[in-house]
């Protein structure tokens, strides 16, 4: 998903960043084209307005032709006008030019209207003329004052570039600012003017490099697309988040109804070994009783380990009514000889010793080991471990059997080590051992493990497995040291 959003994020930084140049260089294109209109009409209006003017003498021909002649007067009124000419059967043309406004005035009469008679672009003026009877009259034009300052569109400050062309002379009008040639943009405009008489063409460039480009809005766009993709990430985040509580609470919801189950099918596993020993024990007495004469003393004993089984029954309901009533309250740990817990264990275990002819090989420090734990739920690990290993031993041959109990103190833990020289756990289901159900011996429930490693677990102790050299399993139960333990 970051991947989706950076690459998501670069794509829409890029469109927009290209986009605002895009538009910003359009606005100059849109800006740059009106201008250059504004000038190509101010400049036809000022060249048709010379037409106009040598007309209207062409038609008055006023009569007189000294200094004080109403021509004379027209500089006055049109600053661009430098000189009015005059030519008729009185007034040569002035010498110095008069072959060429005498060619102008040729095509003037040919074409029928004004035409041109000299241009000098680098002089700064060029000379319209135009031939009537009985005389025939030239303007002489400054190129300075052409430009009506008044109404011209671009500042001075304007990077535009505009001149006008003709037969390849140049008059810069406005020089504008040099561009990175090759680098950027170049818009052009070439026009006409709208006088055939003036056949003059009027050029506008503009060159927009890569400095001039609105680097700031687009860093702006950029950084906008940025902060976005941080605040859709952040919801994103929250998101997951929120659906992995979601996740996390439905999964503890089902893992408390397993847990039920467990505790359930659990309490049956649990409650029946000491039920089957209580079950074991009357039987053994009402034999003990209908002998002749009736063994009082190994009734009596049958019968109190009876009792003792059944109220071991009502310790387990009642340890696992706790579990599920007050969690918290499941582990009451306190002291416990963990050398006398193994030793109650082997002694319920006996004939199950002797069935399978297992002699049980203990070994403990002189003073014994003290753990914190819950006497209970201790004796209820150390009989599932001894119980395992015993049904293990089952598997190989009587000469065959060996199980080894070792108890020692291992830092601030106590720890039982049992080992049996049964047939090991396979491979791959070693890392599978505590799971819940899980189970390689036919017809097992698969929860003595699990529920031993959460007793283990729930007085701060620790459950682990391995398989043994040269063969069997090596269950270590670690707990708590408790007080008077030694190291």
């Amino acid at each position: 998903m970051r991947w989706i959003l950076l690459a998501v994020g670069t794509a829409l930084a890029l469109a927009g960043a290209t986009w605002i140049a895009d538009a910003d260089l359009d606005a100059r294109r849109a800006a740059f084209e009106t201008d250059a209109r504004i000038v190509h009409r101010l400049l036809s209006q000022r060249v048709v307005q010379h037409d106009a003017i040598l007309d209207t003498l062409a038609i008055l021909q006023p009569g007189s032709t000294s200094e004080t002649a109403p021509e004379q007067r027209l500089p006055a009124i049109y600053p661009q006008v430098l000189r009015v000419l005059r030519q008729d059967a009185a007034t040569p043309w002035p010498a110095a030019e008069a072959a060429a406004l005498q060619a102008g005035a040729e095509a003037s009469r040919t074409a029928g209207r004004a035409a041109l008679a000299g241009v000098d672009f680098a002089a700064g003026h060029y000379t319209v003329v135009r031939a009537a009877d009985p005389a025939s009259f030239a303007l002489r034009i400054d190129l300075r004052t052409l430009v009506p300052l008044v109404e011209w569109p671009l500042v001075a400050a304007s990077p535009a570039y505009v001149a006008l062309l003709h037969d390849g002379q140049v008059r810069v009008l406005h020089a504008g600012a040099p561009g990175d040639a090759g680098t950027g943009w170049r818009f052009d405009f070439r026009k006409h003017l709208a006088a055939d008489s003036q056949p003059f063409d009027v050029v506008a460039e503009l060159d927009v490099g890569w400095r001039e480009l609105p680097w700031w809005a687009m860093l702006g766009w950029v950084g906008a697309v940025a902060g976005g993709l941080v605040v859709a990430q952040a919801l994103i985040r929250q998101r997951s988040e929120r659906r992995r509580a979601q996740e996390l609470l439905r999964l503890g919801q089902i893992g408390r109804l397993n847990a039920l189950g467990e505790l359930a099918a659990g309490m049956a596993h649990e409650v029946n070994q000491p039920l089957t020993a209580v079950l074991a024990n009357a039987n053994a007495a009402e034999r003990l009783l209908a002998e002749d004469p009736p063994d009082l003393a190994a009734a009596r004993d049958a019968v109190g380990q009876a009792a003792r089984q059944a109220r071991r029954a009502g310790d387990v309901v009642g340890r696992l009514r706790r579990a599920v009533e007050r969690p918290e309250l499941g582990a009451r740990v306190q002291p416990v000889r963990l050398d006398e817990a193994v030793r109650h264990v082997l002694d319920l275990l006996a004939p199950d010793c002797r069935r399978l002819a297992v002699t049980p090989a203990v070994s403990s420090p002189a003073a014994g080991v003290t753990v914190l734990a819950e006497p209970v739920a201790l004796e209820q690990i150390v009989h599932n471990l001894l119980t395992n290993a015993l049904q293990a031993l089952e598997q190989v041959p009587p000469a065959e059997r060996r199980l080894r109990l070792a108890l020692e103190i291992d830092g601030p833990r106590g720890v039982l080590a049992v080992q049996d020289s049964g047939p090991g756990i396979p491979a791959e289901a070693l890392p599978r051992v505590f799971e819940p159900f899980f189970t390689t011996r036919p017809g097992g429930l698969g929860l003595g493990l699990s529920l031993c490693e959460t007793l283990a677990t729930g007085m701060m102790g620790a459950l682990s497995c391995a398989n043994a050299e040269p063969r069997g399993a090596l269950f270590r139960l670690a707990l708590p040291l408790g007080s008077g333990a030694t190291g």
